[in-house]
């Protein structure tokens, strides 16, 4: 099993797929690896993929010490050190988006484009979400609310048409769970964000009740150059449930920013 060191030793699982221009793909909160198995394929054509577990979760280590959205982006550069790749794209969601702002503020000779999927860039100048939808991400599923929880991501035609997703995976250990929480709540990178350079790709559901949609202007009004993609109805799992929308915007920003 290939593991990356992290700057304080932790060791951190990652995997690679297809063949190409290294793309870095970076999960959300208490997520690993697998957050990416419904949408990798459609990259592995052209991209060399690289996916990894978060400290925390998967196979990779899970210190029991204060977690950072500044100190996982520390944790992906490690991948690609391990996984010998100088420059990379990289596309990250929901707290993977957070951490793709920092890979774009402090490490950006790594990457040649970032894309940032259903983000924020933190609660003291974003959009925070309700009260309501915060109970909910915080509540572990059980079968009572699975359909309350699934339905953060999902549109209900979405959900009738895949009952496989109200099937309750095993919940993310204590306290692993709390700790990547506080991480994602403690983000901040608003007054870095002009700091920027890389070609940036803004790209969020219309209708995400966990991170407002609200969010996605202000990101990209706050990047200089960044572009802006919504997609209409998509929640929190737009990449998934609307994957072919979201896919073909996100493969055709990369094509524009080749690389080379």
């Amino acid at each position: 099993m290939p593991f990356a060191t992290a700057p304080d030793g932790a060791r951190i699982y990652y995997e690679t797929a297809g063949a190409g221009e290294p793309l870095l793909l970076i999960s959300g909160q208490g997520g690993d690896h697998h957050g990416w198995d419904e949408v990798r394929t459609d990259f592995t054509d052209r991209y060399r993929t690289i996916s990894f577990d978060h400290r925390g979760t998967g196979a990779s280590d899970k210190p029991d010490v204060p977690y950072s959205t500044r100190g996982f982006a520390a944790d992906a550069v490690a991948v690609l050190d391990a996984a010998g790749v100088d420059r990379a794209h990289a596309y990250g969601t929901s707290m993977g988006g957070r951490i793709a702002q920092w890979l774009g503020i402090e490490h950006s000779d790594r990457f040649g484009t970032l894309v940032l999927g259903c983000t924020t860039p933190g609660d003291a100048h974003g959009v925070a979400r309700s009260a309501d939808a915060g109970r909910r991400l915080r509540a572990v599923t059980t079968p009572e609310n699975v359909l309350s929880h699934r339905l953060i991501g999902f549109t209900q035609e979405w959900i009738d048409a895949h009952p496989e997703v109200l099937v309750i995976t095993e919940p993310l250990p204590e306290p692993a769970r709390t700790l990547h929480y506080r991480a994602s709540q403690g983000h901040d990178t608003w007054d870095l964000l002009p700091r920027i350079s890389t070609p940036t790709l803004v790209i969020h559901g219309g209708d995400d009740e966990l991170n407002p949609t609200a969010n996605a202007p202000l990101l990209a009004g706050r990047i200089p150059g960044a572009e802006l993609h919504i997609v209409p109805r998509g929640r929190h799992s737009f990449f998934v449930e609307f994957r072919a929308e979201s896919t073909a915007v996100v493969r055709d920003f990369l094509s524009r920013h080749p690389l080379s």
